[in-house]
């Protein structure tokens, strides 16, 4: 097991992990959290026989924290210089939340040569924004709110994000105190422009060219009660613009299912990688 930094064009550290041996998983993270994110996955595949590299998105987690290239293009070319350096070769890429539309972006840009098959986790494409072309989208109001309390006390906003990330304030829900405070210690470690910046690129960019450029086999997992990114405007179109995709959809889940369904996931993940 083994983790280091690689430096792209424009200067940029990032930060990877690079564990196990086998056919390699790369995971690309939401926001505003970073690759430990992903260790419930990542330990799980690397005892079931796969190598698996997470990187932090700019700006976050130890990565630098750098003040451009704050969008999903120097997002998806972040993701192409980490493959690279390592050479990875019939990875499977998956991307939760933000991260899926990083994916998605990185398949655009980049193309499918070093790609095996994707998996998108409750992840923002096609497009989150409420317009004309797309009703059923969040309106701009609820962006614009998000970045005024990350503005006036981040740390709070954090935390009460949280409770909707992972449905802690739906009835019944067993969350734990932990879940909630993990994400708030990841979210922390993002640089305060770098956070700001990314809700821009996660609610406003259109990935619908970049979906029908997928040509391997995808894997759409989404929960149906995910309070941050709504199912019917994300998942089960982005499905649509795929050909082929698979979906799987967990009645109650919330958007933070990785954790909170983290078993169930693991055992979808694993059989599709698999297949």
């Amino acid at each position: 097991m083994s983790s280091g930094t690689i430096t792209t064009k424009d200067g940029t550290e990032i930060y990877y992990k690079d564990w196990g041996e086998g056919p390699v998983v790369t995971f690309s993270h939401g926001w505003p959290l970073s690759s430990d994110a992903w260790d419930g996955q990542m330990l799980f595949l690397v005892h079931n026989g796969f190598r698996v590299v997470a990187h932090d998105r700019r700006g976050h987690g130890r990565s630098s924290q750098v003040s451009s290239g704050n969008d999903m293009d120097g997002y998806a070319d972040d993701l192409a210089a980490v493959i690279e350096a390592l050479d990875l070769k019939d990875a499977i890429l998956v991307g939760h939340s933000t991260g899926g539309g990083e994916v998605a972006r990185y398949i655009g840009r980049h193309g499918t040569k070093r790609v095996a098959k994707a998996v998108l986790i409750a992840a923002v494409p096609p497009i989150m924004l409420k317009s004309a072309a797309n009703p059923e989208g969040l309106p701009m109001e609820v962006f614009d709110s998000m970045r005024s309390s990350l503005t006036k006390d981040r740390s709070q906003f954090y935390k009460d994000l949280a409770t909707q990330f992972y449905g802690a304030n739906r009835p019944g829900a067993k969350v734990s105190q932990g879940i909630l405070d993990q994400f708030w210690l990841w979210s922390m470690q993002a640089g305060l422009k770098n956070a700001y910046e990314s809700i821009k690129a996660f609610s406003e960019t259109d990935f619908t060219e970049d979906l029908k450029k997928i040509d391997v086999p995808t894997l759409v997992m989404h929960g149906e009660d995910d309070q941050i990114v709504p199912v019917k405007d994300s998942a089960v179109k982005t499905a649509r613009l795929i050909r082929g995709a698979k979906e799987i959809y967990y009645p109650g889940a919330p958007h933070g299912l990785t954790a909170t369904l983290q078993d169930q996931v693991n055992a979808d993940l694993l059989a599709f990688l698999r297949s």
